[in-house]
């Protein structure tokens, strides 16, 4: 029995220099702070387009601070 995978986004905040870029590429998941630092969701993404942008985002990330981790089904919080 294979464990099925979510993903979502994260920011490594010493990495990033506040370029903006990925909030131009996926703004359903990530916001702007008012120095223009990404605010990303905690939320799980569901949609294959929203992890299509979500990984065009990490790929052209001047300074390689974000990624799109895998969330194993059994450490997602059950509410």
């Amino acid at each position: 029995m294979s464990e099925q995978v979510q993903r979502r986004l994260r920011v490594n905040p010493i990495l990033c220099d506040g370029y903006g870029y990925c909030a131009e590429i996926v703004p359903e998941r990530i916001g702007l702070d008012d120095w223009g630092f990404p605010i990303v969701s905690a939320e799980l993404i569901d949609d294959d387009e929203v992890l299509g942008h979500a990984r065009r985002a990490v790929g052209t990330c001047p300074r390689l601070a974000l990624l799109v981790e895998d969330v194993p089904s059994h450490a997602i919080e059950r509410v």
